[in-house]
């Protein structure tokens, strides 16, 4: 497995690093720290200066780059694998995107540096836009991952499951995890006319098809070594999510993109991303 780490310095880039203990050993680890030097924003200032002062800004920053990059390297698991550092200098979305195609990597892991929902919306974090973007899987580390024992994997339907399947079946984790297999129905009142009896009646097909759902995805967990459990529920989706996460104590959120698309996506946002908004847990996003 080849593995991203993107950095920058702040305190959830170090629990990113850290993270890694719990991740199977890469073939190659690539660590990036991306310089986002700022230009200067004086118009009256004159060509030759602005270059000047440009280069200065980039020479401080790079030397920076290189302490917490020094400094990173030094709290890397020793089980991390082969670490390849880097600086670069632009956009660090765009570098980090980049990066993971031009490599083919096969995780990217950054940490959440928290933005408001609201500043988010219009600029963008750099976690959100690699999550939006990212060719592979991406782990997002918003707090400490200070044990990998138990993950709450959420899917939505068919497609997500073999999604998940084939993530898990790189064994990406160190060590096998207890899993439990979540499915959310976002069950609303019908838009016909319907009496109470009809709309129970509905609930509990759509129920009893959830269970054998989720019961068969926790089935074939079983082969690849881990154990695994179903449970359905009937809500909205991130909000059960986050509920089922801290009632099993889970360590990491394992779930699909589930986005919607177009104009519906920028005005509403995904699960995933709501998820990661309010989720105490890291969270982990495979395609």
């Amino acid at each position: 497995m080849r593995i991203l780490l993107a950095i920058d310095g702040s305190n959830h880039s170090s629990e990113a690093a850290r993270a890694l203990e719990h991740l199977a050993r890469a073939e190659e680890l690539i660590v990036l720290y991306v310089l986002d030097v700022p230009m200067a924003a004086y118009p009256t200032m004159v060509p030759e200066a602005a270059r000047d002062l440009y280069g200065q800004v980039e020479r401080q920053m790079r030397e920076e780059g290189e302490r917490v990059l020094s400094r990173l390297s030094s709290i890397l698991p020793r089980s991390a694998g082969s670490v390849s550092k880097r600086i670069e200098t632009g956009s660090p979305a765009a570098l980090i995107l980049n990066t993971a195609e031009k490599e083919r990597v096969d995780l990217i892991v950054v940490g959440r540096r928290g933005v408001g929902p609201v500043h988010e919306l219009v600029l963008g974090s750099v976690s959100h836009r690699v999550l939006t973007h990212a060719p592979c899987p991406t782990l997002v580390v918003n707090m400490p991952l200070q044990s990998l024992r138990r993950v709450l994997l959420a899917v939505q339907g068919p497609e997500d499951a073999e999604a998940a399947m084939k993530f898990l079946a790189t064994n990406p984790f160190k060590k096998p995890v207890d899993v439990t297999v979540l499915n959310v129905l976002p069950f609303g009142q019908p838009m016909w006319s319907a009496g109470i009896a009809e709309i129970e009646s509905l609930k509990n097909q759509a129920l009893q098809s959830a269970r054998r759902f989720v019961e068969e995805v926790a089935s074939r967990l079983s082969p690849i070594q881990h154990i695994a459990a179903g449970v359905t529920r009937i809500g909205f989706p991130a909000v059960e999510i986050i509920h089922e996460a801290m009632v099993t104590d889970a360590d990491l959120i394992l779930m699909g993109s589930l986005a919607r698309r177009g104009i519906s996506r920028f005005l509403m946002g995904s699960v995933a991303h709501a998820v990661l908004h309010r989720a105490t847990r890291p969270v982990l996003i495979f395609r």
